[in-house]
C-alpha cells in the first residue's frame, strides 16, 4: 500500500520534532545552567545531582554579572554581512562565531535547506535560541549536540566556516602559530591549527570581553525576544539590511545553481514560468515584519537594537563602524580600523573567493545595476515595494534611471539607535 505524499509530508516533520525534543531531553542535566553561569559549581564533569544543589542554592541575579556584551548581527545571505563581522573578528576583546547556526540547520532539517514551512521554522528557532544562550555564556560543548559526526574527547574538523573566527585561529586554540602566521587566510588557518579542541575553544570564549555571532538563519527580530529579554545576557542586536535588488542579483551570481532560473530570465528576458518568486518575497517579507518591530521601538528592544543599511557601511565604513561600537558602548579597536582601511579599498582581483571581504566597498554596493536586467529590477520593485520605501531604498523608472549611477537610489536617512 503507497503512502500519499501528505503522510509522508507529516511524517517527516514529525521525525524532525522528535529529534529535537530528544536533543533537548537528552542534553537538559549534562548541559546544566546556574541562574548566573558558573564554571565551577556548573562543571560538566560534576555529578548531576551536586550540580543540581550548587545551583540551586545561588540566588537568581536580574543581570548579567559579567558585564559582557552579546552581540547578534541579524542578516540574510548576501547582504554584506561577513563584512559586517570581521568588524568584530578584528577586535582583539571580542570572540567571533560565525554561522554557528548552520549545524542546527543541517542536523533538524538537512533536505530542507531552503525550506520556508511554519512547522520547520519553528523547529528551527526553539534549537537556535538554546544554541545561541548557550554560546553566548561560553559553552561551546552544546555545539557537540549538532555537529555530524559527533566530536571525540571534544575535538572536531567539522565546525563550519572555523577559519573565519580569528579567536578560533590563534592561541591558546591553536598552539602552533608562529609570529608570521598572524594574519591566516581562511584556509590556511585550517591547515595549520588542525582540528578544533572546544575545551580550548571555551577558555578562550571566557578569557575575551565580549561575545559576537553572525547568523542568516533568524528570520526577525522578534524571534530573539526570549534571549534579548534573558536577565543573564547582555544581548544587543545588530539588524543589517541590504537593497533586495543587490540582494538577488549577488544571490544569482554565487548561487548558480539555486537560482538557475533567475539566471535564465536573466539571460534570455523571458520569465520561467515555474520560477520560484519565493526566493525573493521571503526575504522582503521578513526584512519588512523584522524591520517594522524594530521601528516601532516595543519596550522589550529600548537599547538593544540597531538598524544597518550594508550601503551606509559600504559608502562611509568608518564612520558607520563608529557609531555601530559606540551603540554598543565597546571602545573600538585600533586593529579594526586598520582592517577597514586595508578591506574597503581593493580592486576586482583583490576578493580571492565569493565570501571574501577585500573589496571596494562603495562600488560593491552599486554593482547590482549593471548585473541585473531591467526586468527583473521591475519585478523585484513591485513585488518588494513596501520595504523598498520602508528602507529608503528609491525605485528607478527605466533602465536609462538604472543605469545612470549620478542618480542615487538609496534616500538618505539616519536609522538612530534604540537608545
Amino acid at each position: 500500500m503507497q503512502c500519499s505524499w501528505k503522510a509522508v509530508l507529516l511524517l517527516a516533520l514529525a521525525s524532525i520534532a522528535i529529534q529535537y525534543t530528544a536533543i533537548r531531553t537528552f542534553t537538559a542535566k549534562s548541559f546544566h545552567s546556574c541562574p548566573i553561569p558558573n564554571p565551577v559549581n556548573c562543571s560538566l564533569s560534576q555529578d548531576t545531582d551536586v550540580a543540581d544543589r550548587l545551583c540551586d542554592e545561588n540566588p537568581t541575579f536580574p543581570y548579567n554579572l559579567s558585564r559582557k556584551t552579546h552581540v547578534l548581527i541579524l542578516a540574510t545571505t548576501r547582504s554584506g554581512s561577513s563584512f559586517v563581522g570581521q568588524l568584530f573578528n578584528q577586535h582583539f576583546d571580542v570572540f567571533y562565531l560565525f554561522e554557528p547556526l548552520y549545524h542546527v540547520q543541517y542536523t533538524l532539517i538537512p533536505k530542507l535547506t531552503q525550506s520556508k514551512s511554519t512547522t520547520d521554522r519553528r523547529v528551527m528557532l526553539g534549537a537556535s535560541r538554546d544554541l545561541l544562550r548557550s554560546l553566548y555564556d561560553c559553552d561551546l560543548y552544546f555545539l557537540e549536540n549538532y555537529i555530524k559526526p559527533q566530536p571525540v574527547n571534544h575535538t572536531t574538523d567539522r565546525l563550519f566556516r572555523r577559519g573565519a573566527s580569528k579567536a578560533l585561529c590563534s592561541p591558546p586554540v591553536c598552539e602552533s602559530l608562529g609570529a608570521v602566521d598572524l594574519h591566516l587566510e581562511e584556509g590556511d588557518c585550517v591547515k595549520k591549527c588542525g582540528t578544533l579542541n572546544l575545551t580550548l575553544a571555551t577558555e578562550s570564549c571566557r578569557e575575551h570581553g565580549h561575545v559576537a555571532i553572525k547568523t542568516v538563519r533568524v528570520p526577525e527580530v522578534s524571534d530573539l525576544r526570549a534571549l534579548v529579554e534573558d536577565p543573564r545576557l547582555n544581548l544587543k542586536v545588530i539588524q543589517l539590511v541590504r537593497d533586495p535588488r543587490g540582494s538577488l542579483a549577488s544571490r544569482s551570481e554565487t548561487f548558480r545553481d539555486t537560482y538557475r532560473l533567475w539566471r535564465i530570465w536573466d539571460g534570455t528576458g523571458r520569465k520561467p514560468y515555474n520560477l520560484d518568486v519565493t526566493q525573493l518575497t521571503t526575504v522582503c517579507e521578513d526584512f519588512w515584519n523584522s524591520v517594522s518591530t524594530g521601528l516601532n521601538r516595543p519596550p522589550w528592544l529600548k537599547g538593544k537594537y540597531m538598524l544597518v543599511r550594508y550601503e551606509d557601511l559600504a559608502r562611509n565604513p568608518m564612520k558607520k563602524t563608529e557609531e555601530i561600537y559606540d551603540f554598543l558602548g565597546i571602545p573600538m579597536d585600533s586593529n579594526v580600523e586598520r582592517w577597514i582601511q586595508n578591506n574597503t579599498r581593493g580592486d576586482r582581483s583583490s576578493s580571492k573567493h565569493k565570501y571574501g571581504t577585500v573589496r571596494n566597498s562603495a562600488a560593491t554596493a552599486e554593482k547590482w545595476r549593471f548585473r541585473l536586467s531591467y526586468e527583473i529590477v521591475a519585478f523585484t520593485q513591485h513585488a518588494c515595494q513596501q520595504v523598498l520605501a520602508q528602507l529608503g531604498y528609491k525605485t528607478a523608472g527605466s533602465e536609462e534611471e538604472l543605469k545612470n549611477l549620478s542618480i542615487s537610489l538609496v534616500e538618505e536617512r539616519d536609522f538612530l539607535p534604540f537608545s
